[in-house]
């Protein structure tokens, strides 16, 4: 399993945006990268100026967003939706797309269920829970 460093993971989405504008060649996974990092204008600046947010510390606490979190949770919904693991996402995520009228606005419910399942992992030390992702989903409009 490949589970890179923080600065590893900041560093694949900023080099995957810079090659996506630059018109250089990228793997499958750094287009997913680049096309999710497109539907976030208001991360453009954070990622075209590595120099100083690669180590910036994003504060919830201060209202702040941290982008690179947030696109990553982006790719790891991609890669979930694409196999369908756990099984029922992509049945959840189009019936989310069709009551919210817009597949972004679906993935952002994803995201909301996969971050709290993620929370409760941290909180009791173990893993992901499937079946309350799935539940989580389950409840979302």
């Amino acid at each position: 399993m490949f589970a890179p460093t923080r600065d590893e993971a900041r560093q694949f989405l900023i080099d995957a945006w810079r090659r996506h504008r630059t018109g250089e060649p990228l793997s499958g996974l750094a287009q997913t990268a680049a096309q999710l990092v497109a539907m976030h204008p208001e991360y453009h600046p954070i990622l075209e100026a590595p120099d100083r947010n690669m180590d910036r510390d994003f504060r919830p606490e201060q209202g702040e967003v941290n982008p690179f979190l947030h696109l990553a949770l982006h790719l790891a919904v991609a890669e979930q939706l694409a196999i369908d693991q756990p099984p029922g996402i992509r049945a959840q995520y189009a019936r989310l797309t069709a009551a919210r009228g817009d597949a972004h606005a679906a993935a952002h419910a994803i995201l909301e269920c996969l971050g709290e399942v993620i929370w409760q992992a941290q909180r009791s030390g173990s893993g992901p829970d499937g079946a309350l992702y799935l539940d989580c989903l389950a409840r979302a409009r």
